[in-house]
């Protein structure tokens, strides 16, 4: 008998996963009827989910056995009370590699003073700022999950002073890892770059207020691709107003599309960028979805399995 997976993650990403998921069911050797619509709801054996998607009760899937969400972060949906069902994030090879690149590029073009050239051609030779060596500036990844994990060990790989920090202790090799409050305290203090990619939890909202980002050195540049909550909005224009930073780049924001009167984009020291650091990728993420069903049915653990205590 087929298995029978529900394509629950809205119409507009239905064409783009249609063929990718159908030729990873196959690869793996699965059976499998997939289908964006659902009649009866008691016959589906998983849902691959993106918040947006048509469900908001899951009570009635009462034979699913997995909600394998295609994003990264859970958190619009791991609170919703019907969700009974074993919720599976996603940690798509592509995003991570799209998160790396982009986590690089801005560290690269704040730590070389980019800026300074693209913006500055008045026809005055400026040479004498000159950068450090990236061994002489201290980046600070703040989440050292599948993302923070993997761009913390590609800045590494640059010679950057990195220090990883993470609410629970972690280990990323080449990279100094700290933890707890008083391990959050130590990765910013000093620190010129930080770059915020952890989940947004009860405990991670506002985590970069006025009082941490004070402990960075001044002049310092946030980075956040994470989630928009993660930094006081307020405390983060006060501090681009006073010189304790000099810049912010901004992927993510409490509210999306990003209102057209929003004080960052027309703030002349923040970079705003439209949700675009990293997305899940048809192709790859379909191979880790066909790969969590396959588990289901052999009755193996699933990959990526959610903390609902920890929210992540």
């Amino acid at each position: 008998m087929a298995i029978n997976v529900y394509f629950a993650a809205g119409e507009r990403l239905w064409p783009e996963y249609r063929a990718p998921l159908t030729r990873a069911f196959a690869e793996a050797g699965l059976d499998v009827a997939l289908s964006d619509a659902c009649t009866d709801p008691t016959q589906v054996d998983y849902i691959i989910f993106a918040p947006g998607g048509v469900i908001t009760d899951f009570a009635p899937f009462t034979r699913c056995k997995a909600v394998l969400n295609l994003w990264a972060g859970v958190e619009r949906i791991v609170g919703n009370a019907t969700l009974v069902q074993p919720l599976c994030r996603m940690v798509d090879p592509g995003l991570t590699e799209g998160m790396v690149e982009y986590v690089v590029g801005h560290v690269l073009r704040h730590h070389l003073g980019m800026d300074r050239h693209l913006f500055g051609q008045d026809g005055v030779w400026r040479n004498a700022v000159i950068p450090p060596l990236a061994r002489e500036r201290r980046v600070a990844v703040l989440g050292l999950g599948e993302l923070g994990a993997a761009c913390a060990t590609a800045l590494a790989a640059l010679r950057f002073d990195v220090v990883g920090w993470s609410r629970t202790p972690k280990a990323v090799p080449g990279v100094r890892c700290l933890s707890g409050a008083d391990g959050l305290r130590a990765a910013l203090t000093g620190a010129a770059i930080v770059v915020t990619l952890l989940p947004l939890t009860a405990e991670t909202e506002n985590l970069m207020n006025a009082e941490r980002i004070g402990w960075m050195a001044r002049g310092g540049v946030i980075i956040n691709p994470g989630r928009g909550p993660l930094i006081d909005d307020a405390a983060l224009l006060a501090a681009l107003d006073s010189g304790q930073l000099a810049h912010a780049t901004l992927d993510v924001f409490r509210v999306e599309p990003l209102p057209v009167d929003h004080p960052f984009l027309a703030h002349p020291r923040v970079t705003v960028t439209p949700h675009i650091a990293a997305d899940t990728r048809a192709v790859s993420a379909s191979v880790v979805v066909a790969e969590n069903v396959r588990r289901g049915e052999a009755g193996e653990p699933f990959l990526y399995l959610v903390d609902r205590k920890q929210g992540y």
